[in-house]
């Protein structure tokens, strides 16, 4: 779309927590965000994206889930690189609180090899939910730890091998 419409959507998005936590005002807010869609194309993959966000962060995972896959099948990969990583990491917390983890680690595990971004430390918080919700806590901890040590005023080596060292096989060098 045009820049006059992300705009509104961002400032829409920038007022979500005026919107009161009933379920009344989460529909309010929901339906404000279909009032934008509708601005649309029908068959763009913005839609579907904003719609599943809106889902989503109302507490309602399950209806985010198809609208996530939607955006993707219509390419948004050709609208939005950052959009996509977005819904990637979005539809995966999303598997995973409708119990689908499995799915979600899938999902993200292939977006540890994606070109680097902002979006690196949340496709690795992500995943280690997901670990975690397979009861493979020590990965978790190992993808925690190690997004977290570059951002840490010391010890950034002692918590990246802390990490490493969590996963690595017992005897292998350095452990």
């Amino acid at each position: 779309m045009n820049q006059d419409w992300e705009d509104r959507v961002a400032a829409l998005w920038d007022r979500f927590d005026d919107y009161a936590e009933t379920e009344q005002d989460a529909a309010r807010f929901r339906a404000d965000v279909d009032a934008l869609v509708a601005e649309l194309p029908g068959d763009s993959p913005l839609g579907p994206f904003e719609r599943a966000c809106a889902w989503d962060s109302t507490g309602h995972s399950d209806r985010a889930v198809p609208l996530y896959r939607e955006a993707l099948a219509r390419g948004l990969a050709d609208v939005s690189g950052y959009k996509t990583r977005r819904t990637k990491i979005q539809l995966a917390s999303s598997l995973r609180n409708i119990g689908q983890a499995q799915e979600g680690v899938e999902l993200l595990e292939a977006e540890l090899d994606a070109p680097s971004d902002e979006l690196d430390d949340a496709v690795r918080a992500c995943l280690a939910l997901c670990l975690s919700s397979l009861g493979r806590d020590r990965e978790a901890l190992s993808l925690a730890l190690g997004a977290l040590a570059p951002h840490l005023p010391r010890y950034q080596r002692s918590m990246a091998n802390y990490a490493r060292l969590l996963v690595e096989p017992e005897g292998a060098p350095g452990a």
